[in-house]
Order: C-alpha cells, then sequence, then structure tokens
C-alpha cells in the first residue's frame, strides 16, 4: 500500500507531534502566536542514586497558535533527553526504513518486531486546500534502526481512514552542551508537502532485552541527588521546533525522581 504524497506529509509532521496539541498537563511556552507544549513521565520514579536502571518515558505535546490560525511550516524537530538517562542500543536488533516502508502495522512488527522500543497514537483535523477538514487517527509504532549507518528511531504511522504509511527516522546524536545531552533530531524536508491544522500526540518509550545473557534496558536513568535527600527534580526533557522561516520555538519539563 503506497499513501499519497499529500498523505504521508501529513502524518510526518503529525508523529513527532509537530502539530496543534491540547495538552491537559504540562508545560506551554508562548512564542508570538505560537505555544509550544510539552507533557510527560518516567517509570518507575524512585531509582538508584549512582547507577542507571531501566526506566520508561512518556512524551506528549506540540504547537498550536492562540488565535485558532493555520501553523506554520516546521522543518525540524529536536527532542532533548536529560544527561543522567542513558540510550543503549548495544545488542539490540535493527530495523531500516526499507522494511517497514509502506507496511500496515502488523507486516511492520512481523519484518521488526524484535527492534520494537515503543508505541503511540495521534488524532488529527488535517485542512487540506480544496478540500473539507477531516480527521486522521493514526497508531505509532517506534522501531531501533539505522539510516546510512547512523542509529536513529524509525517513526512508523498508520492512519486507517484516509489509509496512509509513513516512516520517519529521529537520528540519535550525544551533544555536551547543556542539561538534554541525548537529542533525537528529525528533519522534515519540502517534498513532503502540505501540513496539519490540528494534532494531538502522545508515545511511550521502553523495551529490555537480553545480550550475551544479560539483561538491558534501552532507556536508564538514575536520581543523582544528594544524599541527605531522598527526592529531588532534573530536568526531562525538551522540545524545540524549527520553522521555515529560520525560527525555533521550544518549552521544557522538569519531573521529579526518588533515590534509593
Amino acid at each position: 500500500m503506497r499513501p499519497t504524497r499529500a498523505l504521508a506529509a501529513l502524518l510526518a509532521l503529525l508523529l513527532v507531534g509537530a502539530g496543534a496539541a491540547a495538552v491537559a498537563q504540562g508545560e506551554r511556552t508562548q512564542h508570538g502566536n505560537l505555544i509550544v507544549a510539552l507533557d510527560g513521565g518516567l517509570a518507575p520514579l524512585t531509582l538508584p542514586r549512582d547507577r542507571p536502571a531501566p526506566v520508561s518515558v512518556r512524551l506528549a505535546g506540540g504547537l498550536q497558535t492562540d488565535d485558532g490560525g493555520l501553523l506554520p511550516r516546521v522543518t525540524r524537530i529536536e527532542l532533548g533527553l536529560p544527561g543522567q538517562g542513558k540510550l543503549s542500543t548495544r545488542g539490540l536488533p535493527v530495523c531500516t526504513v526499507r522494511r517497514i516502508a509502506n507496511a500496515l502495522p502488523a507486516k511492520a512488527v512481523e519484518r521488526c518486531g524484535d527492534a520494537l522500543v515503543g508505541s503511540g497514537r495521534l488524532v488529527a483535523d488535517v485542512l487540506l486546500p480544496n478540500q473539507q477538514p477531516f480527521q486522521v487517527k493514526a497508531r505509532l509504532l517506534v522501531f531501533n534502526g539505522r539510516v546510512e549507518g547512523r542509529r536513529a528511531m524509525l517513526l512508523h504511522g498508520f492512519a486507517r481512514k484516509p489509509p496512509a504509511v509513513v516512516v520517519l527516522p529521529f537520528f540519535l546524536q550525544r551533544r555536551h552542551d547543556g542539561r538534554f545531552e541525548t537529542v533525537l533530531v528529525g528533519d522534515l524536508p519540502p517534498r513532503l508537502g502540505p501540513w496539519p491544522h490540528f494534532a494531538q500526540f502522545e508515545m511511550t518509550i521502553s523495551r529490555r532485552y537480553v545480550y550475551r545473557g544479560r539483561e538491558r534496558s534501552f532507556l536508564s536513568a538514575s536520581c543523582p541527588i544528594p544524599r541527605r535527600f531522598t527526592a529531588g527534580f532534573f530536568s526531562f526533557a525538551k522540545a524545540t521546533f524549527t520553522l521555515e522561516d529560520g525560527r525555533q520555538v521550544s518549552t521544557g519539563i522538569a519531573r521529579g525522581c526518588r533515590a534509593r
């Protein structure tokens, strides 16, 4: 099944939440008429002080306008995770875009289920030129992947009505210039076409696996607070959207943890 370019474009943006998102709880930062929303959490909340332990991460959010107007085009999305977090793919099977492109969710899992690291969903009301607005409900799957030799998370999105499939890579980068040392970077090229009018997304990343007899986790974290405290807060995530005119809009969230 091969989606039209327009439908693929809609889902490509929605997959990373660069539509108008209504997040009930979370941080909201306004830049002009644009509001950036981000929410999420970590589980479990009780973690070791001095070594990483397996965790799952939930993220939700996106953009909206304060006047109900259409969103500007987004060309890049960056999702930053904190320095005390660790992302490990050693020994984890790898999927490729080619294996899951144009595949329905069941077929994508059949082909790359051993590389599955997360899932999610989105709902969107889409406005296209010369058409009535319509709603898209999509299911998201996230796979550990590699694109041209680079580590990536492959976001696979499927909408049943109208039928559409798209796969968008988010490349993993390590940075040492701030609180968010692991950054997931997704580029949205101009060839993807039109963009959604309204969107809402949520995804959870979590995967444990065994490699060489040792249990490992795709995501791990610690709670490195001073020993005189039992709980504290840390910078949890940051979302940055680059717009077509070159502007960047972003927001971040802090979350708590308990040390053991």
